[in-house]
């Protein structure tokens, strides 16, 4: 049983090394043609930071890969033996939080090159070591305080009934929605300082553009982002009363009025096709197929492994084939995404112009270093979004 598993594991190390070959061949191979979208010293830069990039996480998949085999063969058994006096749910509390930072420690060094080495190397990087700490603390304290109490409530649920997992599952999903309510809170509080957007004129536009589509939020307002990363980003967080408009101040220093009335346009469409619910709701039914596979695991697979039954041990093996599962169903994730996106790019060109609408997304790939190319295979696995020169031949520019 334990062959099989780490052979499940094998090929899906194999297969993600396998397409990230292929994207850095293929863009390898196009930095050498003609530019499309950006100069030619900004396109060769964003191949190199593209290439870079998947470089690294290449070997985040290695590291990844190890640290199952360390966890499967021993490591889980020891966490279990080291702790093996607390009674429950604490002795939960205690080994998935320790698996969970310990995961945690292994990879930072890896966080930090990206952050400190690649990221500065190519413009991005504004943070500074003393905030990265502080981020990091906040980052720390949060899993073990609000982790600490999702796991003490999963524990609970599994010893206490047979079919745990569909219990487990409500819980859980619960926890996510109470997530995607208060993350816009949780971020202010905790990461950026967010205040107002200023620019009245800019506001009472933004507010019209939402009134078209029904959409009522909180408030328009302006995240610090610069002070961590160059990058351009708005988001639209919150469910019901509590959504609001968070642009980040990099997004208003580079883009015109017009061009993010029509990026605002774009995350609207979402909204008005209820591509948030969507999304919950397939997070939702792959939760619930990961648990209902994991509930009804034989005995025979835990004493083959050497693991009790326990809440604890249930938790870490259904956190280290999370990953396997979530790259089966990415294809077909991605494909629904890319097509929402589609529609919610005509309706930021409905809304605005999709003039507009084009320079934006021209910005953005400038101004991220995006590289406007890639393999068919990495966009088929890893693509959310549809490649920028497909969004742009949908909207009817010619590049």
């Amino acid at each position: 049983m334990l062959m099989i598993l780490v052979g499940i594991v094998t090929l899906y190390l194999v297969v993600k090394l396998y397409i990230s070959a292929m994207q850095i061949g293929y863009i390898s191979v196009a930095k050498s043609r003609p530019a499309v979208l950006l100069d030619s010293k900004k396109f060769i830069e964003a191949a190199n930071y593209a290439i870079a990039k998947e470089r690294l996480a290449m070997v985040g998949s290695i590291v990844e890969y190890l640290l199952f085999l360390i966890w499967i063969s021993s490591g889980i058994a020891y966490l279990e033996g080291a702790f093996i006096e607390l009674t429950e749910p604490y002795k939960s509390v205690v080994i998935v939080l320790g698996f969970i930072l310990i995961n945690g420690a292994v990879t930072l060094p890896l966080n930090i090159y990206e952050k400190f080495v690649l990221d500065e190397k190519f413009g991005f990087n504004r943070s500074t070591i003393k905030l990265y700490i502080k981020d990091t603390l906040i980052t720390t304290a949060l899993t073990v305080v609000l982790g600490g109490a999702v796991i003490w409530g999963a524990s609970v649920i599994i010893d206490s009934t047979q079919l745990w997992w569909l219990w487990t599952f409500c819980f859980l999903f619960a926890v996510i929605v109470a997530l995607n309510m208060f993350f816009p809170t949780i971020r202010a509080l905790f990461f950026d300082k967010v205040k107002p957007l200023e620019d009245s004129e800019l506001n009472q536009r933004i507010e019209a553009l939402m009134s078209e589509t029904g959409f009522v939020s909180s408030g328009v307002y302006v995240s610090d982002a610069s002070k961590r990363d160059a990058r351009l980003n708005a988001y639209f967080g919150g469910l019901g009363k509590s959504k609001r408009v968070v642009l980040f101040d990099t997004l208003l220093q580079k883009l015109t009025p017009d061009e993010l009335l029509a990026v605002l346009g774009h995350e609207l469409g979402h909204f008005a096709h209820g591509d948030l619910y969507k999304n919950i709701a397939v997070v939702g039914l792959m939760l619930f197929s990961m648990l209902a596979i994991f509930g009804n695991l034989p005995q025979s697979i835990f004493l083959h492994l050497g693991l009790s039954e326990s809440a604890s041990v249930k938790m870490i093996l259904f956190m280290l084939f999370m990953g396997v599962a979530s790259f089966v169903i990415m294809p077909l994730m991605g494909l629904v995404s890319r097509h929402n996106e589609f529609e919610a790019d005509a309706m930021g060109a409905k809304l605005s112009s999709k003039e507009q609408l084009a320079s934006a997304l021209m910005k953005l790939v400038a101004e991220n270093s995006s590289f406007p190319l890639s393999h068919k295979l990495y966009i088929l696995f890893y693509y959310t979004h549809p490649p920028v020169m497909e969004r742009l031949k949908k909207l009817g520019v010619d590049v």
